[in-house]
């Protein structure tokens, strides 16, 4: 069943019920990840393994988001700074017990790598789902860890983006 969430803004990031917080740091530019995680959507199935499909939407102001297993989203782009914020609000979902989800990855320099990626999960929902989320958090964490090294090695191959 598809339902729409509770429309949240970035500053949800900060207060939600449920927060999971991910970082890793990266040899790629600053720019080179914020260019595949902003403007190259339709690239993320090929490093991130539980997205199956990823589509710009409403003239770049949205998502439209498949993972395995057929969880779907359709997301807004609630922020878009270049190089250093990139977060999206989901608006519907056929999750079950989601009332609010928002994403934010934000990239700082780090000497000893290049750049430190966070991964900010920000949820609410049933008591349920709120338990489930906080239960997935190590499997989450390594979904996160693989999906950015497979992005910093697609983005420092030849052929990336």
């Amino acid at each position: 069943m598809v339902h729409r969430l509770r429309p949240v803004e970035l500053d949800f990031v900060e207060t939600a019920p449920v927060r999971l917080v991910f970082a890793s740091g990266v040899t790629s530019s600053r720019e080179a990840v914020y260019r595949a995680l902003a403007e190259d959507v339709e690239g993320w199935p090929q490093w991130f393994s539980a997205v199956s499909s990823a589509r710009s939407a409403d003239g770049g102001s949205g998502r439209r988001i498949r993972l395995r297993g057929g969880t779907r989203f359709e997301e807004t782009i609630v922020m878009a700074e270049p190089h250093e914020v990139y977060a999206y609000r989901v608006d519907v979902t056929n999750a079950p017990g989601v009332r609010a989800l928002v994403e934010e990855w934000r990239l700082t320099a780090d000497g000893a790598f290049g750049t430190r990626v966070q991964w900010t999960l920000a949820a609410d929902g049933t008591a349920a789902f709120r338990l489930m989320t906080r239960v997935s958090r190590a499997g989450l964490g390594r979904a996160f860890r693989d999906a950015v090294r497979k992005l910093d090695r697609r983005i420092g191959s030849p052929h990336a983006l």
